[in-house]
Formats: structure tokens, C-alpha cells, sequence
């Protein structure tokens, strides 16, 4: 018998007895639950587990089909199969098709704002652990040349200290062997909070904000667009414009949320 694992677990059990672990979105104490024993042990419920409270990881609402096709909004209909939605069928759609972790709402929203508004940049580590799930429910590695995080602006980047798209994706991109690529893109102007914009508005807010620095780097490449939230998808799709433009093989994008 191999008491080492025993002995972990039980230094560990007495460990959080005396110092209970804390929920970063909630900030309540709990216990955490027995990791599984199975081969998908270590993966999203394992890490998001670690600090995370039950009733948290319980609030999140994962995307399911059906679901658009290009846009990955999810029909309020449960039957039926992945479709095109009208959107995406009367707007031009630059990036090939968008997929996120879950709603924008409850604990996956609160846990998004604390890290980006609250500066608990620990929250990068379960979130990063939803968007790698994510990540590999909906692409294969070896098909995505370049990840890139939408920019911050300089004064944003400034106020913050870090931008959350690349603090949540920097990591798991590294151990998928995809390669990251936080300065390229860039944002070329000041631009106002899209939360507080209607939708036409949101399109003429980023219109022409972002530039390439090298865009010899994106030619021929086939690129995955990370962000923390796709609302109307307006920054996601200006991004991609420029990207395509540059000559990118295709434009996909990745976030940990969708507004519905």
C-alpha cells in the first residue's frame, strides 16, 4: 500500500480543519469536496473546486446545443439542432464562429467582475480552467496557430494592472502548446465601456479602435480571439475585421461568457 497519498490527504483534512477554505467569489468558508478518483480527476471541477464554494460552481449556466452556429447563442427552444441565428444571418460576421463557457449571469458573472473590477486576480486560475474546457470541447490544438487576447488600452491597462483576457488564457494556452501573443493586436484609441452602449452604438465605439503592430505575424495564420465576455459581439467582430484583413487563414473567438 502506498501510505504517501494517504498522508497527503490527511494533512490536507487537517489543514482545512483549522483553516477552512474561502470561496473567492462569495467569500464564505467551506469544505471542499473529495476529488474523484477517475482519469478526468485533476480537470475543470477539480480546479474550480479548490476555490470555488459548491453553491458558486453551481450558479454557473454552461452553454449547451442548440446553439448558433457562428455566434454560439443559445436558443431559448431545447429541441432542435445548432443552427444560424438571425443575426448572424443579416450582419456581417468577420470571425468564423464564437463559443463561450457559459451565461453571462449569477456566479460566473460575479466572479468575472471581482477579477476584473475587484483586482482578485487569483479568480484567473478556475477561470482558466473553464475557458481550457472550453477550449478543448470545441477545437483541436493543432489547428489553432496564434491566441490572441483582445487589448486593453493603455489607460485601462494602467487603472487595472492587468488584462483579464490575458491573465485567464496565458497559462492554459502555454500547456495546450498554442502559441500566445499579447502584443500584436492593439488598441489604437480611448474607447467608452461597451456595457453602458445600445447596440449600433456599440459597432461605431470600436470602429477602427484596434490595430496590428505586426502583421506579418498574422498572415496565413489560423488565430483563436480571447476575451472574458461576447455581448453583441461588435469589439470581437471589429478584431476580427482587422485580422482578416491582414490576411489571417480565419478568426475564432473564445470567451467565458455570453450575454443573452
Amino acid at each position: 500500500m502506498n501510505v504517501l497519498p494517504f498522508l497527503e490527504g490527511l494533512w490536507q483534512t487537517s489543514v482545512e480543519a483549522v483553516f477552512p477554505p474561502k470561496c473567492l467569489v462569495c467569500n464564505t468558508f467551506y469544505a471542499r469536496q473529495p476529488s474523484p478518483s477517475t482519469p478526468e480527476s485533476s480537470s475543470v471541477s477539480d480546479i474550480t473546486a479548490l476555490h470555488l464554494c459548491k453553491s458558486c460552481r453551481d450558479g454557473f449556466t454552461p452553454i449547451v446545443s442548440p446553439l448558433c452556429s457562428r455566434c454560439g447563442f443559445p436558443f431559448i427552444s431545447r429541441a432542435g439542432e445548432d443552427h444560424t441565428c438571425s443575426e448572424c444571418l443579416t450582419e456581417k460576421r468577420y470571425f468564423r464562429k464564437a463559443r463561450a463557457f457559459g451565461v453571462y449571469e449569477g456566479s460566473l458573472m460575479e466572479a468575472i467582475h471581482r477579477l476584473k473590477y475587484g483586482g482578485k486576480t487569483s479568480l484567473s486560475r478556475p477561470l482558466g480552467a473553464l475557458a481550457k474546457d472550453t477550449f478543448c470541447q470545441f477545437w483541436d490544438a493543432s489547428r489553432i496557430d496564434l491566441l490572441l487576447p483582445v487589448p486593453l488600452h493603455i489607460k485601462r491597462l494602467r487603472e487595472r494592472g492587468f488584462n483579464q483576457a490575458h491573465l485567464v488564457n496565458r497559462e492554459w494556452a502555454k500547456m495546450e502548446g498554442v502559441p500566445f501573443d499579447g502584443l500584436t493586436l492593439s488598441r489604437s484609441r480611448w474607447t467608452e465601456p461597451q456595457i453602458n452602449l445600445a447596440r449600433t452604438e456599440r459597432r461605431k465605439n470600436v470602429k477602427g479602435a484596434f490595430f496590428l503592430r505586426h502583421p506579418d505575424k498574422v498572415k496565413g495564420q489560423r488565430i483563436l480571439l480571447v476575451d472574458d465576455v461576447f455581448t453583441t459581439g461588435a469589439t470581437a467582430n471589429e478584431c476580427a475585421r482587422i485580422l482578416m484583413r491582414a490576411g489571417a487563414e480565419f478568426v475564432d473567438v473564445l470567451t467565458l461568457a455570453r450575454a443573452v
